[in-house]
């Protein structure tokens, strides 16, 4: 349980694509309108994990041109959020059109996100032996949505707690356009990384 959680707290509290996107939400919405987002990539985050551990993976062992292309799908996508984050450089005080991610969305993000496939193969090649496949998911799951619901609020309200200072001149499209380039970076690093 400490190495898995470990594992798990190491993987969601370093940057990426979810934090980067958490943070520049909380910055922009406020921490309140961001909470669905946050629960968002905990909870689906950890039903991802549940049913990966559970055999879903096994379809991309035997059909591995499905996992190229959601590698591919994902990396697009995430580089169209990262370019939206990076030119969103109003709060939502100023702009009442814009809208943050539903909980839905967030948690439909997650298989797409190849930062997120990358910790369910690990999680699942590490920690689900296969004895009781049902109670080490249901474990790897509840763990991870636990360590990931922490970090999710965490790099949310740090983007939150931010929020006044970055509603003055540029600061937010400054912040904005590095939260961007974290994704960027994890979406090269993720994608030369399997090479």
């Amino acid at each position: 349980m400490i190495a898995l959680a470990g594992i798990l707290a190491a993987a969601t509290w370093s940057p990426g694509p979810n934090n980067a996107m958490l943070a520049s939400s909380g910055a922009t919405f406020g921490m309140r309108r961001t909470l669905p987002h946050v629960w968002g990539v905990g909870v689906g985050f950890g039903v991802m994990l549940f049913l990966v551990s559970l055999g879903l993976g096994e379809i991309f062992v035997r059909v591995p041109v499905l996992k190229e292309v959601l590698r591919y799908a994902g990396a697009a996508l995430l580089l169209w959020v990262a370019w939206r984050i990076a030119n969103s450089g109003r709060t939502a005080r100023q702009d009442a059109n814009r809208k943050p991610f539903t909980l839905l969305q967030a948690a439909g993000f997650q298989w797409i996100n190849p930062k997120a496939w990358a910790m369910c193969a690990g999680v699942v090649a590490q920690f689900i032996t296969g004895r009781d496949v049902v109670v080490e998911a249901s474990i790897a799951a509840a763990v991870s949505m636990g360590v990931g619901l922490a970090s999710a609020h965490a790099w949310a309200g740090s983007g939150a707690l931010l929020q006044n200072w970055l509603s003055r001149g540029a600061r937010l499209q400054l912040f904005n356009v590095a939260m961007a380039g974290l994704i960027v970076f994890g979406v090269l690093y993720l994608l030369t990384s399997e090479l």
